[in-house]
């Protein structure tokens, strides 16, 4: 999945105004926490843990109006946890969000 920025850069330029600090602070507040719920998918051992894992994913790209990992954090509730197709496609969305 290719990282679509459009309605994510709108949300981001409304909150930050013209402050360039406030951009990257929030892009990287943005990133380490997709990063943390990632690695919380990684370790889920049980029902529950994957489930709270995806539904912050979920809430983390809510909050920044980013649609696609909003798809892919549907996905994640949706499937059996642990699911490592599930967790290729979140990362692929990361790398893609981080390679920008």
């Amino acid at each position: 999945m290719v990282y679509e920025n459009g309605s994510f850069d709108a949300t981001l330029a409304a909150a930050a105004g013209d402050d360039p600090a406030l951009l990257a602070e929030l892009r990287g507040a943005f990133s380490e926490s997709i990063a943390r719920q990632i690695d919380l998918l990684k370790r889920s051992r049980c029902d529950a843990n994957w489930l709270m894992a995806a539904q912050r994913l979920k809430g983390v790209a809510a909050s920044f109006h980013a649609q696609p990992l909003i798809t892919l954090a549907n996905d994640a509730i949706e499937t059996v946890p642990g699911d490592p197709a599930v967790i290729r496609r979140i990362e692929r969305f990361y790398a893609d969000f981080c390679a920008v």
